[in-house]
């Protein structure tokens, strides 16, 4: 059986979908964009500041799982300019350490709310 997980220190979720879904030892998150958990609106500051409060939202909604980063095993990238990736890169190893998690990128057109970057999680529970 699976168990909704949400918590108010990550954005509300802007659509009918859950912050997180756990099943058994398993969390599967929706993605996270850089909305302010607070005011429900987008991060100015161009696209570092982005990645950063979109993983903070992220771990958040990790952590009312029971979680950490540490337990993530996979993650998508979603950036709307794959000329951002070195950056995204570089900002992934501030918050993951060796062994990283499985990861995938994607380009895409576009994003909620008019975001550059999105991710989103698998998290196995220990």
């Amino acid at each position: 059986m699976a168990t909704s997980i949400s918590t108010k220190a990550a954005p509300a979720a802007i659509g009918p979908y859950s912050q997180a879904v756990q099943a058994g030892n398993t969390v599967y998150l929706s993605g996270q964009i850089a909305l302010d958990p607070d005011s429900g609106r987008l991060v100015e500051g161009g696209f570092e500041k982005q990645v950063h409060r979109a993983i903070r939202n992220m771990k958040a909604v990790i952590e009312a799982s029971g979680g950490n980063l540490g337990q993530c095993v996979r993650l998508t990238l979603y950036l709307t300019d794959l000329g951002n990736f070195p950056k995204a890169n570089e900002i992934m190893q501030e918050y993951f350490k060796a062994p990283f998690p499985a990861r995938s990128t994607v380009g895409v057109a576009s994003l909620p709310r008019g975001a550059a970057f999105e991710i989103e999680a698998t998290v196995v529970l220990e």
